[in-house]
């Protein structure tokens, strides 16, 4: 049995436009999301959303038209702790994708060892309430020990109010951070306001790694007004061009699609390609952003 969407969910666009923006050869998509389909891989009985089905073969369809070459898939919150979907799609990328799961506590050192197997190279740590139920900080330090050994980083996804009660936490956590979507800033505030500066001096400060993604989510400007405008989401962009210019070789970008939880507007995914030439502005700013740091995150020792 199959459940309905959860009630104004947008779906994702069916048929992205062709970017402006020639993504470089080799280029990441180093955040995205596989939703079922729900009728072989069942979402969480105690999820917080019920999204639409967005398998496998759409995300390397949209792989494909941008111009993409790999993806990082990263275990939605809809599914739990149950990454069957996630490492389905890994596998049938022909090495051409990584993943981030999300394990329990008692997981076991059999269970991440097959996970490694697979393709997945970090867990993910999401503290957003109105996703997740947050778990534990004793049961998150316990996996952040399991899996250090592996050589997988953690995944953090929070909103930038909370760093403040949180950053001592992910200061001592044993494994390289990669903190989602910019930490959610409030880009109504000044770029070079205390809130946004907290947040550059703790990636400066740790082994962290920052995803300029999702200004779809944080935007309040919103998407362009004009028929035919390329240029969107302008309010988010100074903070993306400050993180990118203040650690190029941190960085990395992704499409978050198919954009779960989305209720205001779907965005155009050709149009979030074209968006990356504003935050990098260099061919050599946006090789290091979209090839060279996924990776040297994602695939240590490959060429692209």
């Amino acid at each position: 049995m199959t459940a309905p969407k959860t009630p104004g969910w947008l779906d994702w666009c069916p048929a992205p436009s062709t970017p402006d923006f020639r993504l470089p050869p080799g280029a990441v998509d180093a955040h995205c999301h596989v939703f079922g389909p729900q009728a072989q891989f069942p979402f969480a009985s105690g999820r917080k959303y019920t999204p639409c089905d967005a398998g496998k073969d759409a995300l390397f369809a949209l792989r494909d038209h941008l111009g993409v070459a790999r993806n990082v898939i990263v275990q939605a919150t809809c599914h739990g702790a149950d990454n069957s979907a996630m490492v389905d799609a890994v596998r049938a990328s022909g090495g051409r994708a990584r993943g981030v799961a999300t394990v329990r506590p008692d997981v076991g050192a059999a269970e991440l060892r097959e996970l490694h197997a697979a393709g997945v190279r970090g867990v993910r740590f999401n503290f957003v309430k109105r996703l997740v139920d947050a778990s534990p900080r004793e049961d998150l330090s316990a996996i952040a020990k399991k899996i250090a050994p592996l050589g997988w980083h953690i995944v953090l996804y929070f909103e930038a109010a909370d760093l403040p009660e949180l950053e001592t936490f992910f200061g001592g956590l044993p494994a390289p951070l990669v903190i989602d979507h910019l930490g959610r800033p409030d880009v109504t505030q000044p770029v070079d306001g205390p809130e946004f500066r907290r947040f550059l001096d703790f990636a400066g400060t740790h082994d962290v790694w920052v995803k300029v993604s999702c200004p779809e989510r944080l935007t309040v400007t919103g998407p362009p007004a004009l028929a035919g405008e390329r240029h969107a989401y302008t309010d988010v962009v100074p903070f993306a061009r400050r993180v990118v210019e203040e650690f190029p070789d941190r960085v990395l970008w992704g499409t978050d699609w198919p954009h779960p939880n989305l209720k205001h507007h779907m965005p155009d995914d050709g149009l979030l390609v074209d968006h990356v030439r504003h935050l990098a502005d260099t061919p050599g700013r946006q090789r290091q952003l979209l090839v060279d740091n996924p990776m040297r995150l994602y695939w240590p020792g490959e060429t692209a």
